[in-house]
Order: C-alpha cells, then sequence, then structure tokens
C-alpha cells in the first residue's frame, strides 16, 4: 500500500491518496461518496460479486466521510483498488475532479463514475467499458432506453428528468438524451484531455461537472451514446440523493442553464 498527499495543485483540490493495489486496469471507476454508510459497503459486495474489480480499478473519491465505511481494511476487503480523500474545498465536482486528475495521472484509458448510494446496476460495468472500447467518447447509462430499468423513482424526479433537463440537454448537445442527471457514465481519455474541454477548474464544484460534459463532447464532434442501465430508489424510507428541496432543484437548473449558455467552456 502506498499512502500520500496531493497540495497546490491548480483545478484540482488538496487530497490524501491510499493506493491499495497498482494500476491493473485501462479503466477506472470513479465513485464519489460521503457518509454513504452500508450503502457504498453493499455497493462495493455487489461489484466483487459481479466482478466489476477484474474489469476496471475501482478508486473511491471520499468527500470526507466519519461514518467509519471507508475503513482502509474494509476496503480492502472488497476489491477498491485506491481511495481518495478530499481535504480542500468543494462537493461533488470537487471529488470528481480529484479522481480524474488521479486517473489521467495514472494513465487510465478511460474513466468511469457511478454514484456510491447502491441505486445502480454496478453489474452493468461492462456495457460502458465496451462502448468506450467501440471508439465512444462519452457514454450515458440511462433507465429510460430499452433494456433500462427505472425502479420506484419519485414522481417529481421522474418529470423533472423527462420533461425538462433531458430535453434542455439534449438541445445544447446536439444530440437526444434520457437519463441526463444520472452520474452512471463513462469519459475516454481523449475526451478528458481533450484542450477545448479542460475539466480540471476550479469551477467545478458542485454539480457543474457532470452537465458540463454531458454537453460538450457532441459540441466537439466526438462519439456518444447512451446504455441501459437500472436505477432503483427504496420503495419506502427516505430517498438517497443529494438534491433536495426547491433550493437544491433551483441550484442544478441554475448550474444547467450556464452549461447551456457556455458558461463553462473554456
Amino acid at each position: 500500500m502506498i499512502e500520500y498527499e496531493r497540495k497546490a495543485l491548480q483545478g484540482v483540490p488538496d487530497y490524501r491518496a491510499a493506493e491499495l493495489l497498482p494500476k491493473r486496469s485501462e479503466y477506472c471507476l470513479l465513485i464519489p461518496v460521503i457518509n454513504e454508510g452500508a450503502r457504498i459497503l453493499t455497493e462495493l459486495g455487489r461489484a466483487q460479486t459481479a466482478g466489476v474489480d477484474t474489469l476496471c480499478d475501482i478508486v473511491i473519491c471520499d468527500g470526507g466521510s466519519t461514518d467509519g465505511s471507508m475503513k482502509l481494511d474494509t476496503l480492502q476487503l472488497y476489491g477498491v483498488n485506491t481511495l481518495l480523500t478530499k481535504t480542500g474545498p468543494g462537493k461533488q465536482g470537487a471529488q470528481l475532479r480529484m479522481g480524474i486528475y488521479f486517473a489521467l495521472n495514472r494513465g487510465y484509458k478511460g474513466v468511469l463514475t457511478i454514484d456510491g448510494n447502491n441505486k445502480d446496476s454496478i453489474e452493468d460495468v461492462h456495457k460502458f467499458i465496451e462502448k468506450l472500447q467501440a471508439g465512444y467518447d462519452f457514454v450515458q447509462g440511462s433507465r429510460f432506453i430499452r433494456g433500462g430499468h427505472a425502479v420506484n423513482t419519485p414522481p417529481v424526479r421522474y418529470a423533472a428528468v423527462r420533461l425538462v433537463h433531458a430535453p434542455l440537454i439534449s438541445l445544447g448537445a446536439h444530440q437526444w438524451f434520457t437519463d441526463t442527471t444520472n452520474a452512471y457514465r463513462a469519459y475516454s481519455r481523449e475526451y478528458l484531455t481533450h484542450p477545448d474541454v479542460r475539466p480540471l477548474r476550479d469551477v467545478f464544484m458542485g454539480y457543474e461537472l457532470l452537465a458540463y460534459l454531458s454537453i460538450r463532447a457532441t459540441q466537439l464532434g466526438m462519439k456518444a451514446c447512451e446504455v441501459p442501465v437500472t436505477r432503483a430508489y427504496p420503495a419506502t424510507g427516505k430517498t438517497p440523493t443529494k438534491i433536495n428541496g426547491f433550493k437544491g432543484n433551483s441550484d442544478l437548473m441554475q448550474v444547467l442553464l450556464k452549461a447551456l449558455a457556455g458558461k463553462y467552456n473554456p
């Protein structure tokens, strides 16, 4: 195991790294988490059962969890390759920038992302890798296309994605996408390192990076597609989501409109 700290990198938050294993694949799966508790451990168990850790290197991008779920000996048992722990400012966007920097610096050909709250079919990782190998630069997971499954999706969330977010993203991307708030996706190294993309910028603190990367690939003439996935919300109890209430949805809409207007373009 190799442990170290990274500081003073432009566009990348300060972070600590614990490389539990060396680089073993051409692809990595970034999982941003913060206090996901049993949900992330269940997800990692499903990934291990499906052999995901043999298809790609699993990299946890922790925002500073305090719930005990990020213990290194536990993560090793689940086949996690590396734990990155953000110590600088920012939310999901900063966690992803930390992960993307690590992935590019380590030489991966492609980068996959998935939420760490056990809502997504992590067993479908192979579909994204197959599309990257076929030459696609942006691969969006969708529960709404043939073969996909939307389970217990809250009605308000369903309407917001299908009637507002997806049509607007599709308008900006000049290509039809159906599940644009879904963070289950993949990017080629060529896309992430394109001089007109530049994902490693401090402007991407929260949800900005996901919206921007949904639009930018096809604007630059790069290849994009969707693959079917399952996103399942619990039938009862609190919905695991980082977007809540009027403010959360209002902030998401502001980010979307800025992305459409090209405000995040370098």
